[in-house]
């Protein structure tokens, strides 16, 4: 593939956050499937691809930082709690959330390793919006605010290990974060959170789960 061949795939696939995100709160589905409702995962993948669609003039920092504030004022103020209908819980979110009201979807978990995706977004956007204007200041505040929600410690339901999520009604699912995957982003900002930070014997359970396969 070529270098402009490369450019042009770059643009094509950025415009999907471009075209099908919600203006209104900020959320993305998860495909492009009719109906398709808005997935956490999905919102974290644009949050961190803003800050390079502007390094590469896809859009300007003031249409990137527009709707990077919508989505961290959206999940700073939505719904948690209990209840069934709600957006998240002890700072987590549910897996896939309705794209015009944001509230839980499709039955969903309220997942740990998506959550952790959404807030690593937030984060990468506080990081690169680092201007003195009230604007920046807003989005580096409400990411700070967002991860110090999440707490790790209740997501542990008493192990070692993260779970995979939880459910309203039937609690803690069965499963728990083991093996190299994925998780290694959960844990590290599990390990590093300001406010509700894993214990070093969390990492140290994850790892030695890693089942090496020649």
């Amino acid at each position: 593939m070529t270098d402009k061949e490369l450019g042009k795939l770059q643009k094509s696939t950025f415009g999907y956050f471009l075209k099908e995100t919600n203006p209104e709160n900020g959320m993305v589905p998860d495909s492009t499937k009719e109906n398709a409702a808005a997935s956490i995962a999905a919102i974290g993948f644009a949050l961190t691809a803003y800050p390079i669609g502007v390094e590469r003039e896809y859009l300007t920092r003031g249409e990137a930082v527009r709707r990077v504030l919508t989505t961290l004022r959206f999940f700073w103020k939505s719904p948690q709690g209990e209840a069934p209908d709600a957006t998240g819980y002890q700072g987590f979110y549910y897996h896939f959330l309705d794209m015009k009201t944001g509230r839980r979807a499709n039955g969903s978990e309220l997942s740990t390793i998506d959550t952790a995706f959404l807030i690593a977004g937030a984060l990468v956007a506080g990081m690169y919006f680092d201007r003195d204007t009230l604007e920046e200041r807003e989005i580096r505040t409400l990411a700070d605010a967002l991860y110090a929600r999440v707490d790790w410690q209740w997501a542990q339901n008493g192990g070692l290990k993260v779970t995979h999520g939880w459910k309203p009604g039937t609690g803690f699912l069965n499963h728990h974060w083991s093996g190299y995957s994925e998780a290694l982003i959960l844990y590290a900002l599990g390990l590093g959170s300001p406010s509700h930070p894993l214990p070093t014997g969390s990492y140290v359970a994850w790892t030695e789960s890693y089942r090496w396969k020649n």
